[in-house]
């Protein structure tokens, strides 16, 4: 008789991939090698393998599956963390629901109940939100602070217009375009993707390296905006 998989015995599944991790740390010579830094890798190339999933318009068994290698890595570094009696899974699951609470007092109470009314528009959200993590964190003055610096260059400089934006800042960004000769982005974002691919193999040919070049912009674009004005 076949053994009942997780969906006929009613179980999250999570309890029996969390002995089976910690079977494995115990012995697999291989899998009790690893560490924080040598998962570290993995981790982002799984994260990479459910974007291209995603975006290919993967059938939901093939992202099932990519999104069960993600949660792989966390098990696997909670566990690396629970065996140096530091935390376990249990405690990252607690964390980050209730900050998922707290962060979202639009839609819950201090309680985690539900509020009994909800906002109405994305952009309320938005400035709840803010205000939300402004109160969390009031020392916390850089509004690029907290975005992760080995981001690759085009998402860095995505998440730092959209910091400056909410922050309240000037991006100018007629000006800058017409700094470079360019005076409006294409509508589309195939047509967006060819410019930006132009604009690579353009770099390519002069000896240019097209995601440290935008890292620097970005970095004093950021350096620029802390400066009192």
């Amino acid at each position: 008789m076949p053994t009942p998989t997780s969906a006929d015995n009613g179980s999250s599944g999570l309890p029996e991939l969390i002995r089976t991790i910690a079977a494995l740390r115990e012995h697999c010579p291989w899998m009790g090698a690893l560490t924080h830094e040598s998962l570290v890798e993995y981790l982002i190339e799984e994260a990479y393998e459910v974007v291209d999933s995603i975006e290919a318009g993967a059938v939901d068994e093939e992202l099932r599956g990519e999104l069960g290698d993600v949660l792989l890595q966390v098990v696997l570094h909670a566990r690396l963390a629970e065996e140096r009696g530091s935390f376990d899974f249990a405690a990252v699951a607690r964390g980050i629901n209730a900050k998922m609470i707290r962060r979202n007092r639009h839609v819950f109470k201090a309680d985690g109940s539900l509020q009994d009314s909800f906002p109405s528009s994305v952009q309320e959200i938005i400035v709840k939100w803010d205000a939300a993590k402004r109160a969390e964190k009031p020392e916390r003055k850089d509004p690029f602070e907290g975005i992760p610096p080995h981001l690759p260059a085009l998402a860095g400089a995505q998440k730092s217009f959209d910091r400056a934006v909410r922050a309240g800042m000037s991006v100018d960004t007629q000006s800058r375009l017409a700094a470079v000769g360019l005076p409006v982005i294409p509508a589309s974002e195939e047509a967006l993707g060819e410019l930006l691919l132009a604009v690579v193999a353009g770099a390519r040919e002069q000896g240019l390296d097209a995601e440290r070049a935008l890292r620097a912009a970005v970095r004093s674009f950021q350096n620029n905006q802390a400066q009192p004005s």
